[in-house]
């Protein structure tokens, strides 16, 4: 990945293409990009085999206050889980599914995809 210049919300939806990108070179079949329900909103839901992934892409240009991975806390975690659960309903899935955070920090070419980083 490369850095990107401009606003924040730019920014984001760059790191969130380059991150589908990522994902999709690793093998993983994109669904959706920005899921939203009135929980909140899930970045990236991808499928791995029988397995789908919700994947929280996160990018912090300076680590000062624990890096990309750290702001994934316990508020953001329960968002997900709760958005996640509402798109199973939604598309009547049954299947085994992950959250994984792909954590971006600093220059963009410090990548780090933390499968299962926190469980429902």
């Amino acid at each position: 990945m490369r850095l990107f210049k401009g606003s924040s919300g730019t920014v984001g939806s760059q790191m969130e293409a380059a991150a589908a990108r990522y994902l999709q070179r690793a093998g993983l079949t994109l669904l959706e990009r920005n899921y939203r329900s009135s929980h909140g909103e899930i970045d990236l839901i991808a499928r791995e085999s029988d397995t789908v992934v919700f994947v929280e892409v996160r990018f912090r240009r300076k680590s000062q206050f624990g890096g990309a991975a750290a702001s994934v806390d316990s508020r953001k975690q329960a968002k997900l889980l709760a958005t996640a659960s509402r798109y199973l309903q939604q598309h009547k899935l049954d299947c085994p599914c992950r959250f994984d955070v792909l954590a971006i920090d600093g220059d963009a070419q410090n990548v780090q995809w933390i499968k299962s980083a926190f469980e429902a």
